[in-house]
């Protein structure tokens, strides 16, 4: 067992610090936003709303806009 104050070889903590929670997601949205590099920005930003485009699409071809409609 390591003596107090002192972390073992198996439960080390790494030096690379994690996000974690809400602060973590927010400031990863924060640099996601205001990163340099605009292609990658730009990519992942359209190649979600044409996920959302698929899906919206995909949903709506279910309803039938001419049956009539059950009164309440």
């Amino acid at each position: 067992m390591a003596p107090s104050g002192q972390v073992g070889a198996s439960g080390g903590s790494s030096s690379v610090v994690t996000p974690e929670g809400l602060r973590g997601w927010l400031r990863g949205a924060y640099r996601f936003g205001t990163d340099r590099n605009d292609f990658r920005r730009n990519l992942i930003v359209n190649l979600g709303l044409f996920a959302i485009g698929v899906w919206v699409a995909r949903s709506l071809t279910d309803i039938d806009l001419m049956a009539p409609q059950p009164i309440a």
